[in-house]
């Protein structure tokens, strides 16, 4: 049986980006997922059914660590010498790559699952183009999630066009239309969710899921919603679901008081489960400044809620304007508020949330993830590899 090496940044990374396809794939291949942090790796491992490899990385600029990193993963990779090699992250990915590369790895693939690159401007962005430039130039595959992304590497020139391939539709995963399916939720289970949140059942919710920081439009979405609020209130409420990261990317010192102080506005914080505030949410608001396809707007439109997005890659390949949600200029702060305050309007809320789940059918995990063991099939038959991945 084939080695299969998957490798993330960050183990959470392995547990929510990649999930439960590692241990589909762990029927066809010997999986092993590789990222930082032991014992949180070990646990999504034991979880998930298959082998781990803890080797430290991180997502912030760390010459020496990345070095050791790099190290401590070409070793590795020549004790146990995989067959494939598959990275995911910017950090991962040019550890992973360069350490196969130098290892004689054959099968060399990195998915792209968005650009810091594409915020980031001056000596940064010449920086950033590099590192692209070298990953992408050590794997022997690039996968872009999807189509935008896709064109954004081939306009800017990052990698060549023989070594780029989207997956079926896009998407890293898909989506589990049984696990995010909005009939698991009952009136009963909605209406004290709700009353635990402080919400009436007459309260239009809108929600946002991931993390708290600027380059995901909080800042925007925090002045859209108090505008908007003056004229709804008190119906009109903010749920929050993510952590809060003031690190790398922080919110104003403005935005962060008014979701202190601000009664309408609910921050619960990461969420393992996001299920449940789907459930008890009306409609998506996701002003992101990047992304490469979004699981979180997949979530939403599976759990049969309309969605407001920015016109970035991977959204605007989603949400179809005005069928299935509403597609808004980047960084536009009224035209944020706009398209919620459109949404608020029963008939047209009705009408696109009627289209929401539909759309997403054709992103459903089973779809991508067999497309996905097809290709590994292929990469490894055009390497003269003898197949033995009968599922058991």
């Amino acid at each position: 049986m084939a080695k299969l090496f998957r490798i993330t940044t960050v183990p959470i990374s392995v547990e929510k980006l990649l999930g439960r396809q590692l241990s589909f794939m762990n029927q066809y291949f010997e999986v092993t997922a590789i990222s930082a942090d032991r014992e949180y790796l070990e646990r999504v491992g034991a979880e998930l059914g298959i082998k781990t490899h803890p080797i430290e990385m991180t997502r912030k600029i760390t010459p020496l660590q990345d070095l050791r990193s790099l190290w401590e993963m070409y070793r590795y990779i020549k004790k146990e010498k995989p067959e494939i090699i598959h990275t995911h992250t910017p950090k991962a990915g040019l550890i992973g790559m360069m350490a196969a590369k130098l290892a004689g790895v054959k099968i060399r693939l990195h998915t792209v699952a968005g650009l810091p690159l594409m915020e980031a401007s001056g000596s940064k962005r010449k920086v950033l183009n590099a590192v692209e430039k070298f990953t992408y130039s050590c794997a022997t595959h690039v996968y872009p999630n999807s189509q935008g992304l896709y064109d954004f590497i081939l306009n800017e020139k990052l990698g060549k066009p023989n070594k780029l391939k989207v997956i079926g539709n896009g998407s890293t995963n898909g989506i589990d239309t049984s696990h995010f399916d909005p009939a698991l939720f009952s009136s009963e289970s909605k209406q004290q969710l709700r009353k635990n949140l402080g919400f009436s059942k007459e309260d239009f919710v809108f929600v946002f899921v991931g993390r708290l920081v600027k380059d995901k439009g909080i800042n925007e979405l925090i002045s859209a919603f108090k505008t908007l609020q003056s004229s709804n209130a008190p119906i009109l409420k903010l749920l929050l679901v993510g952590p809060l990261e003031q690190d790398l990317d922080p919110l104003s010192p403005e935005v962060l008081s008014e979701i202190e102080t601000n009664p309408n506005i609910k921050s619960v914080g990461f969420q393992k489960d996001v299920r449940p505030y789907f459930a008890v949410s009306d409609a998506l608001a996701f002003p992101s400044y990047r992304e490469g396809f979004p699981n979180v707007v997949l979530q939403a439109l599976a759990m049969d809620m309309p969605a407001v997005v920015s016109d970035i890659n991977g959204c605007n390949e989603i949400i179809t304007n005005g069928q299935n949600g509403l597609i808004i200029p980047s960084k536009d702060t009224e035209s944020l508020q706009k398209a919620m305050s459109d949404l608020m309007n029963q008939e047209f809320y009705q009408q696109l949330r009627s289209a929401s789940r539909p759309s997403v059918m054709k992103y459903r995990q089973e779809l991508i993830w067999e497309l996905l063991k097809e290709n590994y099939k292929s990469l490894l038959n055009s390497q003269g590899f003898e197949l033995n991945i009968n599922k058991n």
